[in-house]
């Protein structure tokens, strides 16, 4: 009995791991091509207010040329892409600070895709702070707490950097 549960476990722990590793090399891709993402604005043409595609026809809007357009569209993108990684594969207690520049270029990115030129990045801070205040309340509340319940933090410091100049001097 208990050698079927182990087969069990131990396939679905190869399982997990099979998904890690999937999750891992797509983000890795992600990862390698942001560079060639923020430069495909190079391709667009500059004398030109549409651009015809395999995707479809792309229009500069009320920008001077599709390329202005592209470079602030995949400037944006790029940024967000990054960020939301970011966001995602962060452990750390910290990490829902990453959602205020995330709110912000999800902002700026919605300026671009409106066709309202004259507000592109000039009120999208005042358009995100109704969500990044609760966020920045939210992580002053939760350091407050850590801190709060954690008094031997001090304390595990110190022990640490002994521990540290006892390797050093060990070493020497």
């Amino acid at each position: 009995m208990t050698n079927k549960s182990t087969k069990t476990n131990t396939k679905s722990h190869q399982t997990d791991r099979k998904k890690n590793l999937r999750i891992g090399v797509l983000i890795s891709i992600l990862l390698i091509t942001t560079p060639f993402l923020f430069y495909l604005y190079t391709y667009a043409p500059v004398d030109s207010k549409e651009w015809d595609t395999i995707f479809g026809t792309i229009s500069a809007r009320k920008f001077n040329n599709v390329q202005m357009y592209m470079h602030a569209l995949f400037t944006k993108v790029t940024f967000l892409l990054l960020t939301g990684i970011w966001f995602l594969t962060s452990r750390n207690w910290w990490k829902y600070a990453i959602l205020i520049p995330l709110t912000m270029f999800l902002f700026q990115l919605i300026g671009v895709l409106s066709y309202e030129l004259d507000y592109i990045d000039n009120f999208d801070f005042w358009y995100s702070l109704p969500i990044i205040l609760p966020i920045l309340a939210f992580l002053i509340y939760i350091s407050y707490r850590i801190s709060k319940n954690n008094p031997d933090s001090s304390d595990l410091m110190s022990e640490v950097d002994k521990e540290i100049k006892k390797i050093l001097s060990d070493d020497l």
